[in-house]
């Protein structure tokens, strides 16, 4: 029988491959407490920019009707959809006051970010400047 090839190819073998990913599996676990306000604070930018959108929406309305709304629908805001409805949203979105001279809107988390039990709210006024409430 000829043998086709000349050359031994090495490769790793079982053990060493465990080895390694043990060892990245231990790195990940140090690493991973120090990234999660990291997580949270780029997840949060979603609600930033809704609550920017809907600020924005009420402003237009504003002009137009000389007061704010309380109702999504007639500002023609329409919420995303959650990760629980199948969607990307990570935040529930709301108008909690609204009067002639102002309104307030609020994004609440869905999900805890960093697992602690307090989950992230945002807050934006007719000034137009979000505020976190409730930091996760």
């Amino acid at each position: 029988m000829k043998r086709f090839f000349k050359h031994k190819l090495s490769a790793f073998n079982l053990q060493e491959m465990l080895i390694v990913l043990a060892i990245i599996g231990i790195l990940l676990l140090l690493a991973m407490p120090k990234l999660m306000p990291l997580i949270a604070k780029t997840k949060s930018i979603e609600a930033q920019a809704q609550l920017k959108q809907i600020h924005n929406m009420q402003t237009l309305y504003s002009y137009s009707y000389s007061t704010f709304s309380g109702d999504f629908n007639e500002i023609d805001f329409e919420a995303p959809k959650t990760v629980k409805e199948g969607g990307t949203a990570n935040y529930v979105y709301e108008i909690t006051t609204v009067s002639s001279e102002g309104f307030k809107a609020r994004a609440t988390a869905i999900i805890d970010f960093d697992r602690d039990g307090v989950f992230n709210v945002w807050e934006i006024d007719e000034n137009g400047t979000p505020k976190q409430i409730i930091k996760d």
